[in-house]
């Protein structure tokens, strides 16, 4: 199975920008959507933030970080990415990775998720 593994958080100030990565270990991203998830604050649901299909590479964003997010993925570094523009406060959270062959909008249809990294933005 596939094990999703994230890098790439920390603290940046409003405006700023960041770089998420999602690395797959024991097995590629062949044939997987990966998708990004932000978990805000206990009592929320996680929120889906962006995700790229495996059959034609199309991205998906929310709309809260269309314009500003761009998903992408390097095949040979079985890498997926998630470059963050224009960071808001309310972008914190703590940000996940998944591996899913379901519907990419829903969380629920990922089976493999990393363990999260956090983003902080500071006003």
């Amino acid at each position: 199975q596939v094990q999703p593994v994230e890098t790439g958080g920390g603290l940046v100030q409003a405006g700023g920008s960041l770089r998420l990565s999602c690395a797959a270990s024991g097995r590629t991203f062949s044939n997987y959507n990966v998708g990004w998830f932000r978990h805000q604050a206990p009592g929320k649901e996680r929120e889906f933030v962006a995700a790229i299909r495996w059959s034609d590479g199309r991205p998906y964003y929310a709309d809260s970080v269309k314009g500003r997010f761009t998903v992408s993925r390097d095949n040979a570094k079985n890498t997926v990415y998630l470059q963050m523009n224009s960071l808001k406060p309310e972008d914190t959270a703590l940000y996940y990775c998944a591996a899913g062959v379901g519907n990419v909008l829903r969380a629920d249809e990922y089976n493999y998720w990393g363990q999260g990294t956090q983003v902080t933005v500071s006003s």
